[in-house]
């Protein structure tokens, strides 16, 4: 693999949960799934447990994508990714990276849940895009309400 290579596959990678988080933030169905692979994992057990929720493994891209647009439809939210870090093996990759997740009820801006998480999420190679395979979301610090994520 040459050095270009590489650091395409790189910002590729990098590029798979970018399009996770401003999906979200977009509400761009689209977007998002073109984020995960058809029988993708998303395992928010970690965070919510730290939330206070018990929050269930999604299993399948649709199923992710429309749990995730359900479940934040009463939010608006900004997902900050930082510090992605890429390890790459062929055709699949891993990588960690923070994400700063900001919720706030559509209708009272005064309230807020501020969640600073570590995803560790593992790829694989779908013709010139890398998509998720499996992510697992854990929680380093949150402030705020977080009644705002039970949709209260």
């Amino acid at each position: 693999m040459t050095h270009q290579d590489r650091t395409s596959d790189i910002i590729a990678v990098t590029d798979a949960l970018y399009r996770f988080a401003a999906g979200i933030d977009l509400r761009d169905r689209d977007l998002l799934a073109s984020a995960f692979a058809e029988g993708a994992v998303s395992d928010f057990r970690p965070a919510g447990k730290k939330a206070g929720f018990d929050y269930l493994v999604l299993k399948g891209r649709d199923t992710i994508v429309a749990a995730l647009l359900g479940s934040l439809a009463p939010l608006d939210t900004s997902h900050s990714v930082s510090n992605p870090r890429v390890i790459l093996n062929g055709d699949l990759a891993s990588l960690d990276a923070l994400v700063e997740a900001q919720h706030v009820p559509r209708a009272d801006h005064t309230r807020h849940y501020l969640m600073k998480n570590r995803y560790d999420v593992e790829l694989v190679r779908r013709g010139d895009a890398w998509v998720i395979q499996h992510v697992t979301i854990d929680n380093i610090w949150r402030t705020g309400d977080p009644s705002v994520l039970a949709g209260i």
